[in-house]
């Protein structure tokens, strides 16, 4: 029975091909973009056809296996050095998501491991990284959920819902599990621009699977914690580093620090295939930084005075003493910090 709070999957394998709901239509047009190889599926990522942490690796996942098909058919003595490059190629599309490296190493394992005929093992492969994420989602959305009270009101920022992951979402999740245990008083979500994720995103999603929502401008969001209308703010996050520090969609720095002067509590919600243990804080992390026309225009119109320019990076780094509580699959940690955090470090 379809859970009427969970109806929405942005990544789907039909065909032998891979098949992406195009969020740059949304919430106008749900057009689909069907794929059969690497370079495609790295233009997809790179241009936002598919966008959010989980989402992008899952998809990452499955343009493995497009570029071992098609390069054994069209090299059959050289195909794995030219799967190598397909796979650097989709490494460098949004490097900011830790998501991403995490999912092709582990296509990578799986080819080492699969013989001369590949294509079955990475099929399965791919389709085990996705179902995983939607359980992992579910559990951390029961896990969030029961850090709420009845009636308790939540701001969420950018998109982490079922469009950023395999299905259900983080952030977005938690939202869903208490929204359907009747907790909610109210759900807010803020505009996120420059690409306006929550106002066409997160707000379809959530109308589609009948959660009702308001929203704000990103700028709103002191003046609402201000006048107690949140008691949360939940997000989710691109890449969490060895020590806690949290890296998310432009903006969540600015609501990490007014939740801290106004009480309201943070919540950042992500898979532990989020965690990067490698870097030991967020100063090392690339942020990405887009194109200025992003920012200058708006719905393909110039928006910005002439001879204006723009600083546009896609993410910040929210230091880890601002985290109220990390949730992940694996449970809840409240103030996490490098050693609460190593206990979810995978052994070697």
């Amino acid at each position: 029975m379809e859970d009427r709070h969970d109806s929405i999957r942005a990544i789907r394998w039909e065909e032998g091909r891979l098949c992406l709901l195009d969020q740059r239509h949304l919430p106008f047009a749900e057009d689909y973009l069907y794929l059969d190889d690497a370079a495609g599926v790295a233009a997809a990522i790179r241009d936002m056809v598919v966008r959010g942490a989980p989402a992008i690796g899952i998809t990452a996942a499955f343009a493995v296996v497009l570029a071992a098909r098609q390069r054994r058919a069209q090299a059959p003595g050289d195909w794995r050095a030219l799967l190598d490059e397909d796979i650097r190629l989709l490494a460098a599309a949004r490097p900011t998501a830790v998501n991403l490296y995490w999912a092709l190493q582990r296509m990578q394992a799986c080819l080492a491991g699969a013989g001369a005929d590949p294509g079955a093992a990475l099929l399965q492969e791919a389709y085990r990284i996705h179902s995983e994420d939607v359980a992992a989602n579910h559990c951390m959305g029961d896990h969030g959920a029961g850090l709420i009270q009845a009636g308790d009101a939540v701001l969420t920022h950018c998109n982490t819902g079922s469009l950023a992951t395999g299905g259900y979402g983080t952030a977005l999740g938690v939202i869903r599990s208490a929204w359907k245990a009747g907790k909610l008083a109210g759900v807010y979500a803020g505009e996120t621009r420059p690409w306006l994720q929550g106002a066409r995103l997160t707000a379809w999603e959530l109308a589609r699977d009948r959660i009702p929502a308001t929203l704000i401008t990103d700028s709103a969001a002191a003046f609402l914690m201000q006048r107690q209308g949140v008691q949360w703010v939940i997000v989710g996050a691109d890449r969490v580093t060895a020590n806690g520090d949290v890296i998310n969609k432009i903006g969540t720095y600015n609501l990490a620090i007014n939740c801290r002067h106004h009480g309201v509590g943070f919540m950042v919600v992500a898979p532990r295939s989020t965690l990067d243990f490698s870097l030991a804080s967020g100063q090392a992390v690339v942020i990405e930084e887009r194109g200025a026309d992003e920012i200058l225009n708006l719905g393909g119109e110039r928006i910005a005075a002439p001879g204006a320019s723009a600083w546009n990076p896609a993410f910040d780094v929210t230091p880890a003493e601002l985290v109220d509580y990390l949730v992940t699959e694996a449970g809840v940690i409240r103030a996490p910090d490098r050693q609460k955090l190593a206990a979810l470090r995978p052994v070697a």
